[in-house]
């Protein structure tokens, strides 16, 4: 019994001392798992507050950058609106400076007469009131005999065309549309300038660019004539010519639209291609800074200054839209959001079609631009292969425009305020030529050289960024592109 007791005893001690063993070499391994667990703990809500921190800072940045974008905005438009005000009190007030000078001259001219009465003697007095002849205002005798000249019924309809980039037909076709703005009755100090005068001198200088004195010879007018009659036509041209030639279409002519586009480049609802371009100016007597030209004076070593023309043309390359008179220094998507265009889009009456702009405007739900990053795949060179067969629409369309009217590539004698209004009379002009197949020399053909500029935001809608990826591919493999790179 006593050595099985102590058998017993031996076995149940050396139990108990190899679980202390065990248990004592499982301690340090249970610290060990423990300290990694916590450490992979605090990594992880370490990693949560920087994604948290990072968020934070891209949505203030965001932030930052939408408020820049607005004030930027509306300290544009606030600087537009007070010198459209600052022209208006210089209208104005040379308004005021006429009248008065007419209202003294018109005493000189009286008290004139009155002396002269005075000093004629009763027969000579007698002898004037006989005869019953009223008294003319003398007027300089100048020669018009190269406008008599053109002005003939058997003057060459070629010769004709080259002065004044159209024909006689759709010269005299203006004349009839604008006789009754601008026709004036004889008076009894002088005799009107005839209807087909005035539009004339109108149209030699737009298409010319010639200074007013070259015009004045050429016409037999002063100078100062023949800068009213500008006017006076350009505003006629714009208040009655442009309703009828330069809108946009009805839902019969965009139908038509979208399928000429996509028979040239084969992509679907484009309405319209869209471009900008800028018109060389004086530099203006306030804000200088705002239409200073950058681009145009780094690269041609020359202070520039400018404004803006804003066009959306047919495939015809007939305007539709313009947009006129922005400042030089605002970017093409900066001009875009000022215009008549963009507030029609956030009416919603784009909806569901393109208008087709190149690099320097941004894409959005209606604006299809081509693809700008680089190391492009092959559906992105295709589709800008096809995109740019529509952007190349507009871009001729306004070459033909400063080709014909010679006044838009040179700096004007035109005051900054009535610039819109003449140039919006070249755009005019220029769609009756295009609708009536007026062809244009080819010694006049202008080649644009407008920098593109990256716009501030390049993407403003993710949907429209899969509409474009879709179209792209469905143009690829469809065999409608990629042609270029075979």
């Amino acid at each position: 019994m006593n050595n099985g007791d102590n058998y017993k005893r031996r076995r149940k001690d050396t139990f108990s001392d190899d679980e202390d063993s065990c248990s004592t070499d499982h301690e340090p391994k249970k610290k060990d798992l423990n300290g990694i667990i916590t450490s992979l703990l605090l990594l992880e809500e370490q990693e949560k507050r920087d994604r948290d921190e990072q968020n934070e800072a891209s949505c203030e940045e965001k932030s930052i950058l939408e408020s820049n974008h607005k004030r930027k905005t509306r300290t544009m438009l606030e600087f537009y609106t007070n010198l459209q005000d600052y022209y208006s009190e210089i209208d104005e007030t040379d308004r005021m400076k006429r009248k008065k000078s007419r209202a003294m001259a018109a005493s000189v001219v009286a008290a004139a007469a009155v002396s002269q009465a005075e000093n004629q003697s009763p027969n000579q007095q007698n002898k004037q009131s006989g005869s019953g002849q009223q008294r003319r205002l003398w007027v300089k005798d100048r020669s018009k005999a190269w406008w008599d000249e053109c002005n003939r019924p058997d003057y060459p309809d070629e010769e004709f065309k080259k002065a004044f980039r159209m024909s006689k037909s759709t010269f005299e076709l203006i004349c009839e549309e604008l006789n009754s703005v601008i026709a004036k009755e004889d008076t009894t100090l002088r005799n009107a300038i005839p209807v087909k005068q005035r539009v004339a001198v109108c149209i030699w200088r737009l298409a010319t660019g010639e200074p007013l004195r070259l015009v004045s010879k050429r016409f037999g007018l002063g100078i100062s004539t023949c800068h009213k009659l500008v006017l006076e036509v350009c505003s006629a041209i714009r208040s009655v010519l442009m309703p009828k030639y330069l809108h946009w279409p009805d839902e019969d002519s965009l139908r038509k639209i979208k399928e000429e586009f996509e028979g040239i480049s084969g992509i679907p609802n484009v309405v319209g291609s869209m471009y900008t371009t800028h018109i060389p100016i004086i530099a203006p007597k306030i804000s200088v800074a705002a239409y200073f030209n950058k681009r145009h004076t780094e690269r041609n070593q020359k202070t520039s200054y400018s404004i803006t023309v804003q066009g959306v043309v047919d495939p015809r390359g007939v305007f539709t839209d313009v947009c006129i008179g922005w400042p030089g220094s605002m970017n093409d998507d900066q001009v875009l959001e000022k215009s008549a265009l963009f507030q029609r889009a956030n009416g919603g009456l784009l909806k569901g079609v393109w208008i087709v702009g190149n690099s320097g405007y941004p894409l959005m739900d209606w604006v299809l631009v081509p693809y700008t990053q680089q190391h492009l795949t092959w559906t992105q060179h295709a589709f800008n292969e096809k995109i740019g067969e529509i952007q190349k629409v507009a871009k001729e369309s306004f070459g033909r425009l400063k080709g014909r009217w010679g006044c838009l590539q040179k700096r004007t004698e035109v005051k900054l305020q009535d610039l819109p209004v003449v140039l919006g009379a070249c755009c005019v002009l220029h769609n009756i030529c295009e609708m009536r197949d007026e062809g244009i020399d080819p010694d006049l053909e202008f080649e644009l050289v407008d920098d593109e500029m990256a716009p501030e935001v390049a993407l403003k809608s993710v949907s429209s960024m899969k509409a474009r990826d879709a179209i792209a591919h469905n143009l690829l493999h469809h065999g409608l592109a990629g042609t270029a790179f075979m």
